[in-house]
């Protein structure tokens, strides 16, 4: 006899009302299965109405040729996996690094004597523009000097112009015996007067003795020594005429003369030359 298995002390009692909830479950289900049907059989039924309708075209017209399928491409090529690159070896980056590093190095080597270049270039035209500078202002200085020594020059000959007109002014009026025309400032002039050769001549030819006959007029100059009172203390023949008996014949005659006639001023010259031609 078996007997049935006892029901736990803390197990739920059984839930009331299972065979009722298990029923409506079953009739939903029914419902809804209809509805399913009713609604297949009525899209159908409007699937299966047709329209006919005929076109007319005015105008004839011709079909359009049948379009041809393009071929279809061709299959791409295939993709070649290139095999990766072995690593490279860390000797080579280290080549790399330096070769960079030198190149680098060599730009900024080059970069700074271009502009070390350019640098003495602007140094030597700044040198050329001073240089240029000193000598204009040399110049100009040197003009400025020239300037100023020709103005102190002329100042100089203006003032001993001045000077010696100031001389002659007070030389006249102390009494001097020059003619108006005279331009020296002693009180008396210390040459003879411009007729005083003439008088001495005049004085020595009456004792001149020469009776040859010469061509010519040859001229003998003689250097007379004078004493303030007019007597004749030597005498000299500076240029010969080239006639010696004219030579002796005018030393003869100053010798025979002895005294020269004074001056208009009343004196006589210390020394000078006189000429004596025959045929004057």
């Amino acid at each position: 006899m078996h007997h049935a298995p006892e029901r736990g002390e803390f197990e739920p009692p059984p839930a009331p009302g299972l065979g009722r909830g298990l029923v409506l479950a079953l009739l939903a289900h029914g419902l809804l299965l209809a509805a399913l049907t009713l609604g297949v059989q009525w899209k159908r039924q409007a699937e299966n109405l047709s329209v006919e309708a005929e076109l007319w075209s005015a105008v004839p017209q011709q079909a359009a040729p049948k379009a041809v399928e393009a071929p279809p491409p061709p299959p791409p090529p295939p993709v070649v996996q290139r095999a990766p690159e072995p690593p490279r070896p860390a000797v080579d980056i280290s080549v790399e690094k330096e070769k960079a590093r030198l190149a680098a190095e060599k730009a900024r080597m080059e970069r700074e004597r271009a502009e070390e270049k350019e640098r003495e270039k602007e140094r030597q035209k700044r040198a050329l523009e001073k240089q240029a500078a000193e000598r204009q202002a040399a110049e100009d200085k040197k003009k400025r000097e020239l300037e100023a020594a020709r103005r102190a020059e002329a100042e100089k000959a203006a003032a001993a112009k001045q000077r010696e007109a100031n001389l002659q002014r007070m030389a006249g009026l102390a009494g001097a015996t020059g003619a108006p025309s005279a331009t020296g400032n002693a009180l008396q002039s210390s040459g003879p007067s411009q007729g005083y050769a003439g008088r001495i001549r005049a004085r020595v030819k009456p004792n001149i003795v020469f009776t040859e006959d010469i061509s010519g007029n040859p001229t003998a100059e003689v250097q007379v020594r004078v004493a303030p009172d007019g007597t004749i203390v030597g005498r000299e023949l500076i240029k010969s005429s080239g006639v010696k008996s004219w030579d002796e014949a005018v030393l003869k005659a100053i010798d025979k003369t002895e005294v020269l006639p004074r001056d208009v001023d009343g004196r006589v010259p210390s020394a000078m030359v006189i000429s004596f031609r025959p045929k004057d």
